[in-house]
């Protein structure tokens, strides 16, 4: 760790991969400060569950408020922002929602930052904003496709975080990590989907299309690429694909994962979770090149390695018992 680096926002730090990621950032012995969304029940999310929990300083706002983001970002000298909706069928039924919290809280970070003289940002996009794979693998050069209001809405909040490196020099990189996986994500997401619903018990499971391919990320790689693109000095301007430059179709994940599980379930179609026809990404593969030339990253976890390490958490009853395996979570 660089002595010139005393403290660093997490925005979005109670969700999944920002529990993750600033439980790496403490063991690295940077000085962390924790978002966590407000809500009245002063619940941290997965804040909660982390080891180092009281030894990090946790504010609960809202990236929505300028005046909030101006307040948290004072005496800071890096950050991650992570913090966003990205519930992809959620996106079709509150797209407004979308807008104010993707595309305002990201110039409301970026402005804040500016004023306080941040020293980086390090904004997180997604691999959603690509569409189905015109070519691969997929580069950073490839065009963005607004697919669903939530892919609109992370296009919206990578254009305008870059306009504040062009328009003012805002020390800035833009992280856009593939599928990423692992404990604690969203029941939403298909690996928790299929993993959850052994673990109950299932006889069936139901999920969506399987023609379509992901390329997918264990979640302590993911953290890994966020960091070295904060700490590398070749970073600022450019946007960094994080990605392992594999695919597998969700058909074969499954079968991968019900191997791994020793399960004999069956698999049933579920239309309620099948997106729009021009709404689905049918194919996304990563071209890691970039974020390996700047900054020597490369994914340390197989996909299997990954799968065994997310499956002795969700079938860990006290985990599992968060998940509500009969109601399918948009």
């Amino acid at each position: 760790m660089s002595k010139q680096i005393r403290k660093i926002l997490v925005t979005g730090a109670d969700g999944f991969i920002g529990s993750h990621l600033v439980e790496l950032l403490h063991a690295r012995g940077y000085e962390v400060v924790a978002l966590s969304q407000y809500n009245s029940f002063n619940n941290w999310g997965w804040l909660e569950q982390i080891a180092c929990k009281n030894e990090i300083e946790i504010i609960c706002g809202d990236i929505r408020d300028p005046f909030f983001c101006k307040s948290i970002t004072k005496d800071v000298d890096y950050i991650f922002h992570l913090a966003a909706l990205i519930a992809i069928p959620y996106s079709y039924i509150a797209p407004q929602s979308y807008v104010e919290t993707n595309i305002t809280g990201t110039l409301n970070i970026c402005q804040a930052a500016l004023e306080n003289g941040v020293k980086k940002i390090v904004h997180t996009s997604t691999s959603e904003v690509y569409g189905t794979a015109q070519y691969v693998p997929i580069n950073e050069k490839h065009p963005l496709q607004p697919q669903s209001p939530y892919s609109a809405s992370k296009i919206g909040a990578d254009a305008m975080a870059m306009s504040f490196f062009n328009s003012f020099k805002l020390p800035l990189a833009i992280a856009r990590p593939f599928n990423t996986y692992g404990p604690r994500q969203s029941a939403r997401a298909v690996i928790p989907t299929i993993i959850s619903q052994i673990a109950a018990g299932k006889s069936q499971i139901q999920l969506g299309d399987l023609a379509p391919t992901r390329d997918f990320n264990y979640v302590l790689d993911t953290c890994l690429g966020l960091l070295q693109i904060m700490e590398s000095p070749d970073t600022a301007g450019k946007t960094i694909n994080i990605g392992s430059n594999q695919e597998i179709s969700i058909g074969d994940l499954f079968n991968t994962i019900k191997r791994l599980m020793g399960s004999n379930v069956e698999l049933v179609t579920d239309t309620n979770r099948l997106r729009p026809k021009k709404s689905e990404v049918f194919r996304l593969w990563c071209d890691n090149k970039k974020i390996n030339d700047l900054t020597g990253f490369t994914p340390k976890y197989t996909l299997e390695m990954g799968l065994t390490e997310t499956i002795d958490w969700f079938t860990n009853s006290k985990y599992l018992k968060e998940y509500k395996t009969d109601i399918y979570n948009v």
